[in-house]
């Protein structure tokens, strides 16, 4: 029973969070402790809250102009290869070059493996692949 309150008071975080907030953080903390709860209870709603927080965090997308510049973009004459895989949320290796967004230095974007890529320039974190 306790776990069904759980759930449904989790599934009502998610519903304000996404119809009234829209923010990323909170989306992914409540999508988190709901998975975590039907995991492992209220234990693993916690947990689940908390991780889902800073994967919510990570991933607000960058405002539409941003992507439109980076589209817009002539591709590089050199390609650049990475053999891990493209992670919204995880940083790109240190040797990868990215270039800054104009307008907006909170964004910076290189194109590896043939992909647009929108990263954080201080930590290379991806923010958006654009396919």
């Amino acid at each position: 029973m306790y776990k069904i309150l759980l759930v449904s008071g989790a599934l009502a975080l998610s519903s304000f969070a996404t119809n009234a907030l829209a923010d990323g953080a909170v989306t992914g903390a409540a999508s988190g402790a709901i998975t975590g709860a039907i995991v492992g209870g209220p234990v693993g709603a916690a947990i689940g809250g908390v991780a889902g927080g800073v994967a919510g965090a990570v991933v607000d997308p960058p405002p539409r102009e941003v992507v439109t510049y980076v589209e817009q973009q002539p591709a590089p004459t050199s390609r650049v290869v990475v053999e891990q895989p493209i992670v919204v949320g995880k940083p790109l290796p240190a040797d990868v070059v990215v270039t800054p967004v104009p307008d907006n230095p909170k964004y910076a974007y290189t194109v590896v493996n043939d992909r647009r890529v929108i990263v954080e320039p201080r930590t290379h974190r991806v923010v958006q692949v654009i396919e």
